[in-house]
């Protein structure tokens, strides 16, 4: 999904508008997906996408947005983020100074200031009725979110007592907010409120089917379909045989088709290149964050070699190519 810097009418706050990306793979399975999601937000639900790492949600997130037609608010869950960030607070002092001299020989002065308000991301999206794509919103402490339980409920935001010019927001008619999360047993990952789950139309989404990860990868990547397929294949087996400790996800078949596309490597057990680079990108997953002993480490290489030699045997393609790289370097002498 590509996405524009626009700003609103009147506003000089920076708002996406999603464009539909040229490699995006719309199957049987997206499109259904799709229309699912339309129809809880057009029937005024808060969308909540739910699912592990690497399954495409954030993808999904701003695919749906797109199709909502509006401007779009994107912001990304953080330990660290507060109710503030998501409503606006004070920003400097307004001064304004009066100087009467309406009697020549008498001069009287005025000062006064005053905090200004400046709306965040939340009370924009609120106001102008925005789409507003709230990425990975449990990675924010629980506390920073009961602001949002009136504003799906009741459809008002309310404001804090530093706005002092309004105490609260009517949420516009075309305001739509989608989330995403991973699941709580990440990292970093906190509980949501029950009020808040209660609120969301939660659809959980789960790693893509054969197909649709040979699609995405061919066309992110460039490489061809049956090469794609074997490296998806590759890491699918990977993933399912538990030999890891951080899962191998899609992310992991496109690192190794771009790389080997721009590399001109060949998938294949003859391709010492290829070979190593699902080395460094498989691997890495087999022992990520915990301390593993030499002799199982070794096991782990072997059983990786194993599935590469599995999914990636010897071909003729490599042999044509070594002869046309042995070629063009006689030409070249």
């Amino acid at each position: 999904m590509s996405i524009e810097a626009a700003s609103s009418a009147g506003s000089s706050k920076p708002l996406l508008t999603p464009r539909p990306r040229a490699d995006f793979v719309k199957t049987d399975a997206v499109k259904a997906l799709t229309r699912r999601s339309l129809a809880f937000l057009d029937a005024g639900f808060p969308l909540h996408l739910r699912g592990p790492a690497g399954t495409g949600k954030t993808t999904l997130a701003l695919h749906i947005a797109a199709q909502i037609g509006r401007p779009t608010i994107v912001i990304t869950g953080d330990n660290e983020m507060g109710t503030s960030d998501l409503v606006g607070t004070q920003h400097g002092y307004h001064y304004r100074k009066v100087v009467d001299r309406f009697i020549h020989n008498v001069t009287k002065f005025e000062e006064t200031s005053n905090h200004r308000w400046s709306d965040h991301r939340l009370t924009t999206a609120c106001r102008e009725g925005h789409t507003l794509v709230y990425d990975e919103f449990t990675r924010s402490r629980p506390e920073t979110h009961n602001v949002l339980l009136g504003v799906f409920e009741e459809k008002m935001l309310v404001l804090p007592a530093q706005s002092r010019e309004e105490s609260y927001v009517r949420v516009h008619p075309d305001f739509r907010a989608i989330l995403t999360s991973n699941p709580q047993e990440y990292a970093g990952v906190h509980s949501s409120q029950d009020a808040l789950s209660d609120r969301l139309a939660t659809i959980d989404i789960g790693h893509p089917d054969r197909e649709m990860e040979i699609l995405i990868t061919a066309a992110r990547s460039g490489i061809e379909r049956q090469k794609a397929s074997k490296i998806v294949d590759l890491v699918r087996e990977f993933r399912d045989n538990g030999e890891y400790w951080q899962t191998p996800t899609m992310r992991a078949s496109l690192m190794i088709a771009r790389v080997a596309a721009r590399g001109a490597m060949i998938p294949t057990t003859d391709d010492a290149d290829f070979v190593q680079l699902c080395i460094d990108v498989l691997g890495s997953r087999a022992a990520a964050g915990e301390r593993v002993a030499p002799a199982e480490l070794e096991r782990r290489r072997a059983v990786l070699l194993s599935l590469i030699a599995r999914h990636c045997p010897p071909s003729r393609a490599y042999a044509a190519k070594l002869a046309v790289v042995a070629a063009g370097e006689e030409t070249g002498s």
